[in-house]
C-alpha cells in the first residue's frame, strides 16, 4: 500500500493531503528502468572484455590445438618432402642411369597447376594465408608422389626387360677388331678430307679392307637400308630404349628395311661409296635423338687396355675420311 503524504498548512493549522501530479510515477519508473538497462549493459561490457564464458574457453582452446596440429603437420609435409627429393634424386641417378633411361626434368616434378585459381574459395578468412600456404604446399607434394610413383613404374617395366634392353643396347665393335686396318677418325671435331674445313664427325671411322663384313651391335629393327648422296650404301637400326645406330659407306648393304635383326649379324659389307676418300666404315650411335661418342659402346669386346689403345689413336687422328 502506497503512503499517503500531507501538507501542513500554518495559517489554518490543518493538513491537507498531497496528491501526486499525473504521469509522476511514470517518469520515475522510467527512470528506475533505464537505471537497470544502463547498469545492466555496463555490466554486459565489463563481463564479455574481463571474463570470459565457457564457450569461449572452449573455442580459445580449440584454436590452439589447431595452430599446434597446423605447426605438426606443417613440420611432417617438410620431412615427407625432404625424403621424397632423396628418392628423386635415386631415381635419376642411380635407378635411371642404371637402365639408360632419361631422367625426369626437374620443372616436371615441382610444375605447379596451371588454369583457374583453384585455392579462391580459401581466401578471405582471419588464417588464410596459413591455409593456403599449407594446401599449397600438399598439393605439391601429392603431385610430386605422383609423378615419382609413375617413374618408378617405369623403372619396374625396365627391370622386367633387363634382358631385352642388354641385347639391344649397342655393345660391340661393329668391324671386328682384328679386321681392322686402323682406327682412322673418332669423334668430334675433324678436318673434312673433301670440304677441307673443320666440321663435327658424329661417329667413329673403321678403317678396313673393301668387302669387310660390317655387324649388327645391338639386337633391333632395320628402318633404313638404301643409298644416300652422303653416306652411300647406308643402314639405320632402331634398337629401342632411346638407341639408333647408322653404319654408312658400305659396299653392299645385307639386309632390308623392316628386318629383325640380332647383335653380331652381319648387315652389309665395308665400301667406299658415297662422300668417301677410301673404303671404311663410318659408324654413329644415337642416343634420345642425339648423337653420342661411339668408343663408350664397344664394352662387349674391348678390354680395358684395348679401350684406352683404340680412344688414343681415334683423338690422334685429324682428319676423317667422309
Amino acid at each position: 500500500m502506497a503512503k499517503l503524504k500531507y501538507h501542513y498548512n500554518p495559517e489554518t493549522l490543518s493538513y491537507s493531503r498531497i496528491i501526486p501530479k499525473k504521469g509522476r510515477h511514470l517518469k520515475r519508473g522510467l527512470l528506475i528502468l533505464l537505471s537497470v538497462l544502463l547498469t545492466g549493459f555496463l555490466g554486459f561490457i565489463v563481463l564479455i572484455n574481463f571474463f570470459e564464458s565457457p564457450k569461449e574457453k572452449v573455442m580459445k582452446r580449440e584454436l590452439e590445438n589447431m595452430k599446434l596440429n597446423y605447426k605438426l603437420l606443417v613440420k611432417r609435409s617438410e620431412q615427407h618432402t625432404k625424403r621424397l627429393i632423396e628418392l628423386e634424386e635415386r631415381d635419376n641417378n642411380i635407378y635411371r642411369q642404371f637402365f639408360e633411361a632419361s631422367p625426369v626434368p626437374n620443372e616436371i616434378r615441382v610444375a605447379g597447376f596451371g588454369g583457374v585459381n583453384r585455392y579462391k574459395s580459401l581466401e578471405g578468412f582471419d588464417n588464410s594465408k596459413m591455409i593456403l600456404n599449407l594446401t599449397k604446399q600438399m598439393d605439391g607434394l601429392s603431385k610430386r608422389i605422383v609423378i615419382q610413383s609413375k617413374s618408378l613404374d617405369d623403372i619396374v617395366k625396365m627391370a622386367e626387360n633387363k634382358e631385352e634392353m642388354l641385347a639391344s643396347i649397342p655393345a660391340i665393335q661393329p668391324v671386328k677388331k682384328e679386321e681392322l686396318t686402323r682406327m682412322a677418325s673418332g669423334y668430334g671435331m675433324r678436318m673434312h678430307p673433301i670440304l677441307k674445313i673443320r666440321k663435327m664427325h658424329e661417329g667413329m671411322d673403321f678403317k678396313a679392307k673393301s668387302g669387310t663384313p660390317i655387324y649388327a651391335t645391338g639386337n633391333g629393327t632395320v628402318i633404313r637400308a638404301d643409298r644416300s648422296s652422303t653416306f652411300g650404301n647406308v643402314v639405320y637400326i632402331e634398337h629401342g630404349y632411346g638407341y639408333k645406330t647408322v653404319y654408312a659407306h658400305m659396299k653392299k648393304i645385307a639386309t632390308r628395311k623392316g628386318k629383325k635383326v640380332k647383335r653380331g649379324d652381319i648387315i652389309g659389307y665395308v665400301g667406299n661409296t658415297g662422300r668417301s676418300v677410301s673404303p671404311h666404315l663410318h659408324y654413329e650411335v644415337h642416343k634420345n635423338g642425339r648423337t653420342v661418342n661411339p668408343i663408350y659402346y664397344y664394352y662387349g669386346d674391348l678390354t680395358p687396355e684395348e679401350f684406352v689403345a683404340m680412344q688414343k689413336a681415334a683423338e690422334e687422328e685429324g682428319q676423317s675420311l667422309d
